[in-house]
C-alpha cells in the first residue's frame, strides 16, 4: 500500500520506518527539509496514486487545520485524510464535514505509543466510516503491537480521539499516584530505599504497569530526581476530559486533581497557600514563613 505521511517529528519519523518495515510504500512531508521525502503538500499528493491516503502527523489546532484546508484543495473524490495527532474531538467532526464535501473520507486516530512505538508497536484509536478505516486497515495494521489487541476501530468520526483523550486523562491520575507514593516515601525516615521498593512492585503486585517500569527507570538514571525541576507541562488532552465530563455530567475527581496538581507545579510561591498560610494565622496563631 501506498500512504503520504505529514509531520516526521519523533513520532511520525519512526511511525514511517515501522510502516516501511511492513512493506508499504511512504512518502513523507515535513517543513524540515532534512526529514522529508517530497518539499511540499502538492508534491506528496501528485506522487501517490488515486485514491490515496494521506496521514496527517502535525500539532493540533491551527497546524492541522491548515494542513487539511491545504489537503482538500489538493485531494480528489475517494481520496482519504486520516488525523494521527492530538486534535480535539469536536475538530474532528468539522474536517470530516469540510472534506466530505469534496467527496474525501477522513478518519481520526488516536496514537499511543511514544518513543517505544517504533519497536514495540502503536496503541490506535480510530473512527470514521467503515469503508474509510477499511481502506487504511494494512497501515493500521501494520503501527499495531503484535498479537490480538493494540488497536479498536471506537466508533464514528471523533471516537478515536475522544477513546484517545481519555486514555490520556488515565494515564494524567495514573502518574499522579506514583508521583505521590514515591513522595510519601522519600520523605519518612524509616525506608531508606525508595527505589528499590519501587522496583519490587514491578512483579506480582497489582499495581505493576509500564508506567512503573518507566519510574524505575527514571530513578535508576537519578535515584532521588535531583537533576530535575518540579514542573510538568499539560497537553491539552487532560483538560478537554475534565471539559467532557462536566458536559457529560460525569464525576472525574482522580483525573481533575490530577490535571490541577500540573498547575500547581508551575507555581514557584504559590498565591494559593500564601492565603491558606494567613488564614492559618489569622485563626490558630500558627506561624507564617515571610520572605
Amino acid at each position: 500500500m501506498e500512504l503520504g505521511l505529514v509531520g516526521l517529528g519523533k513520532m511520525g519519523g519512526n511511525m514511517r520506518e515501522r510502516i516501511r518495515r511492513a512493506g508499504h510504500t511512504v512518502i513523507g512531508y515535513d517543513r524540515n527539509p532534512d526529514l522529508a521525502d517530497v518539499h511540499s503538500l502538492s508534491e506528496l499528493v501528485d506522487s501517490l496514486q488515486a485514491p490515496r491516503v494521506v496521514w496527517v502527523m502535525v500539532p493540533a489546532g491551527a497546524a492541522t487545520q491548515s494542513t487539511v484546508d491545504e489537503l482538500a484543495e489538493l485531494l480528489s473524490p475517494g481520496d482519504i485524510v486520516v488525523d494521527g495527532g492530538n486534535s480535539r474531538w469536536t475538530d474532528d467532526e468539522k474536517h470530516a464535514a469540510e472534506l466530505a464535501a469534496k467527496g474525501i473520507g477522513f478518519v481520526d486516530c488516536g496514537v499511543s505509543g511514544g518513543v517505544w512505538g517504533l519497536e514495540n508497536g502503536y496503541a490506535l484509536m480510530y473512527g470514521g466510516e467503515k469503508e474509510h478505516v477499511a481502506a487504511v486497515q494494512p497501515v493500521f495494521d501494520a503501527l499495531k503491537p503484535e498479537g490480538e489487541f493494540g488497536a479498536v476501530h471506537a466508533g464514528k468520526v471523533g471516537a478515536g480521539h475522544f477513546a484517545k483523550m481519555v486514555h490520556n486523562g488515565i494515564e494524567y491520575a495514573m502518574m499522579q499516584a506514583y508521583a505521590e507514593g514515591w513522595e510519601l516515601l522519600e520523605k519518612v525516615d524509616s525506608v531508606t530505599d525508595v527505589r528499590e521498593v519501587f522496583r519490587s512492585w514491578q512483579e506480582g503486585t497489582v499495581i505493576r504497569s509500564w508506567l512503573l517500569d518507566l519510574a524505575v527507570n527514571a530513578l535508576d538514571e537519578d535515584e532521588h530526581l535531583e537533576q530535575l525541576r518540579g514542573f510538568a507541562q499539560d497537553s491539552g488532552e487532560g483538560r478537554w476530559t475534565v471539559e467532557a465530563a462536566i458536559d457529560n455530567a460525569v464525576p472525574l475527581p482522580a483525573i481533575t486533581a490530577s490535571l490541577f496538581a500540573r498547575f500547581a507545579s508551575r507555581q514557584d510561591d504559590s498565591p494559593q497557600m500564601k492565603m491558606i498560610a494567613a488564614l492559618r494565622n489569622q485563626f490558630g496563631g500558627h506561624a507564617v514563613e515571610k520572605k
